[in-house]
């Protein structure tokens, strides 16, 4: 599981030529492609962010959400979806290790084998194939079907249990969590299931959790249910927030009485991983309308346009049988979760902004 670049070292994109000789027909690596976004990065130097030993997968049935990979990294690059139909999911790239080197003495000049076992200079992949390979057109359906490395991640990966005690012994040794995060994950895990020991025991526990937790820096219990009843409407928001605006994210007791007892909000879904970002205060990156779809594999449009801030992540504190993924999904926010931080802009500067690429999770939220 270990990877050959540590997290914080130093690593240049290979150039198109030599990433090109690595790729099998399908311009990929152990089932992992090359997209042509990533074409941009050859050349540049980055410090590796993330170990990606492993990821999560909403295509896969729970609760085998997680996935390994092997020799694999994440650099803080996100795929702008220029090549895949303006896709705004903004995803953190996958980057094989044959696609990197080292830089200075340990430096590798030349690639001698690609990762299928070919020797170099077996070009079997063309710049123009990685292009033709984005997308598949069929006779019986008229929507395309699209190929990215989020849509590929069940064919380049193998099954992780979440039992696996060797996933967490490694997020510590790459550098990837601090061994204190570790010991706070399993002190929550272990606590939130207690609380679905049974009802006695569950609701003193989240009450404890409730009122001792903000004296000890943590949030409220991430996984409170909502308190509208699941088939009533839900409260909607227009604030028209544009990239760059401040917003700060409301209460957590104010968002729950805009959500359904199922944690939903016209369908998107109110996760666990946006609670520690409740009464923060962040400026918009993006408004998003469309995305590719993990398990359909097809672009997905939204019935209304969602917002993500900027550095705000997914960071896989309290997500049962994903914990430590280092994917680091953009969460959606529905305006409604939202408060604009001074006033909102002129309409003819609003008009002249437009909107651009995010992502988070993607299951429900439409």
């Amino acid at each position: 599981m270990a990877t050959k670049f540590k997290v914080g070292e130093w690593v240049e994109v290979r150039s198109k030529e030599e990433i090109l000789r690595t790729l099998d027909e399908k311009g990929c690596i152990d089932g992992m492609p090359f997209m042509p976004e990533m074409l941009q990065y050859c050349g540049q130097r980055f410090q590796v962010y993330k170990s990606a030993h492993k990821t999560c997968d909403y295509s896969t049935p729970y609760p085998f959400y997680l996935r390994r990979l092997e020799n694999t990294v994440h650099l803080q690059t996100r795929c702008d979806g220029s090549a895949h139909d303006g896709c705004q999911a903004g995803c953190l790239l996958y980057w094989k290790e044959d696609w990197l080197k080292a830089t200075g003495k340990t430096a590798v000049p030349t690639i001698q084998r690609s990762a299928n076992g070919n020797s170099a200079g077996a070009l079997k992949c063309s710049e123009k194939s990685l292009h033709d390979l984005v997308k598949i057109n069929t006779a019986t359906d008229p929507e395309p079907i699209y190929v990215c490395q989020i849509t590929e991640v069940p064919r380049a990966t193998t099954a992780l249990n979440w039992w696996d005690v060797r996933q967490y012994v490694q997020d510590w040794l790459s550098g990837n969590v601090p061994f204190s995060r570790l010991i706070t994950s399993l002190i929550y895990s272990s606590y939130y299931h207690l609380t679905n020991a049974g009802f006695k025991v569950g609701k003193p526990m989240r009450w404890l959790y409730d009122h001792v937790g903000p004296f000890l820096g943590t949030t409220k219990f991430p996984r409170t249910p909502g308190r509208i009843p699941v088939g009533q409407p839900t409260p909607t928001s227009n604030l028209g927030l544009q990239p760059g605006e401040l917003v700060r994210v409301k209460s957590h007791d104010d968002i729950l009485n805009t959500v359904a007892a199922d944690n939903k909000n016209r369908g998107m879904f109110w996760d666990a991983e946006l609670v520690p970002y409740c009464g923060g205060t962040y400026k918009v990156a993006k408004r998003v309308t469309k995305l590719i779809g993990e398990q359909t594999r097809k672009m997905v449009e939204m019935k209304t346009a969602c917002i993500i801030l900027e550095n705000v992540v997914c960071r896989a504190r309290y997500s049962d049988c994903r914990m430590q993924c280092p994917k680091e999904m953009y969460p959606y926010w529905r305006e409604v979760w939202l408060e604009r931080v001074g006033p909102a802009p002129a309409a003819s500067d609003s008009a002249n902004k437009e909107d651009g690429m995010v992502a988070s999770e993607i299951g429900a939220n439409l």
